[in-house]
């Protein structure tokens, strides 16, 4: 049965970019990651997944799930969490398929739009806290703030998965712009076609 592999995954950072030298999200420093793991049959229907979340010292052993992934799903990641990522990864994190929904808004629309004005509108929650908090729970670190700085960003995924999943099966995304209008715009989450001839001369 063919089956396709798929991650959406959220960071947590220790600073904000107010608190470093420029704006490498790389030097900021990452306190957690959350990521859900599933597996879909051809219809895309999801038949196993699992959310999983690594702190600082854990991300060694997180990379494992990433080998052999059709597609890693984000929002904003391209900008801020791949880089940010890239050089604690033992290999080019940057060449695993992503697909970036803010960017791809972002093309489609011509500006920037936040993740938790896109799900307020399409799947009717949003998120539940704010990244200017969850660097405050760090330095906090007890039990309890490391718990709301997990499940924030693990909720974080759980949004963005919804949102992906409600564009890929309903082709289309609402928000409230700056006019205080609601759009509707349709949008396309599907894979690339792979061109097979072109494959397979690349063998030869």
């Amino acid at each position: 049965m063919f089956m396709t592999t798929e991650i959406i995954f959220d960071i947590e950072t220790k600073k904000l970019f107010e608190e470093i030298d420029g704006f490498d999200p790389s030097a900021l420093g990452v306190s957690i990651v959350s990521l859900y793991k599933r597996t879909l049959d051809k219809q895309g229907k999801e038949v196993t997944g699992e959310m999983m979340s690594f702190w600082d010292t854990e991300i060694p052993k997180m990379w494992t799930h990433f080998t052999n992934v059709d597609r890693v799903i984000g929002y904003n990641s391209l900008k801020f969490d791949v880089p940010a990522l890239a050089p604690l990864c033992p290999y080019d994190f940057r060449k695993i398929p992503h697909f970036d929904m803010l960017d791809y808004l972002k093309q489609k629309l011509g500006f920037r739009i936040g993740l938790g004005a896109v799900a307020a509108q399409t799947i009717g929650h949003t998120k539940s806290d704010v990244g200017t908090n969850a660097v405050v729970y760090w330095h906090e670190h007890t039990p309890e703030s490391l718990q709301k700085l997990k499940s924030y960003c693990e909720m974080d995924v759980l949004v963005t998965k919804e949102v992906y999943d409600f564009g890929r099966t309903h082709r289309s995304l609402s928000f409230v712009d700056k006019w205080n209008t609601l759009r509707t715009i349709e949008v396309d989450f599907s894979y690339p076609e792979i061109n097979l001839s072109q494959e397979q001369m690349g063998l030869f």
